[in-house]
């Protein structure tokens, strides 16, 4: 690696993204992410692409049934198969999530049962 790089130059090159959509947009951060979240059905994408929506997603207040509404909303221009693959990739991220964060809780809770 150069002098200058980052240990983390393509995560740090997304979050440099997100972030310039975020200050050159009129849309409030929760439509903004239900847009982005719209965005992420239609184009297919992988689950660590909802793993990286997640908690912007949930700091905004976007909730399960938010969820549903866009994956409903967008299913006649996008298509079945397209929702019910986001629906599997979605489920994959938060099956990701939840097994990196329960050490985390684990060590948190002191030992104590």
């Amino acid at each position: 690696m150069q002098g200058n790089a980052t240990e983390t130059p393509v995560l740090d090159t997304l979050t440099d993204m997100i972030g310039a959509s975020i200050d050159h947009n009129t849309l409030s951060p929760r439509e903004l992410m239900l847009a982005r979240l719209a965005a992420l059905i239609a184009v297919e994408a992988p689950a660590a692409s909802y793993l990286f929506s997640a908690k912007p997603a949930a700091d905004v207040g976007i909730t399960a049934e938010d969820v549903q509404g866009v994956m409903i909303g967008v299913a006649p221009v996008v298509g079945a198969p397209r929702v019910v693959a986001a629906s599997g990739n979605i489920m994959r991220a938060l099956g990701f999530a939840i097994a990196v964060t329960e050490p985390e809780l684990a060590g948190n809770a002191g030992g104590t049962a």
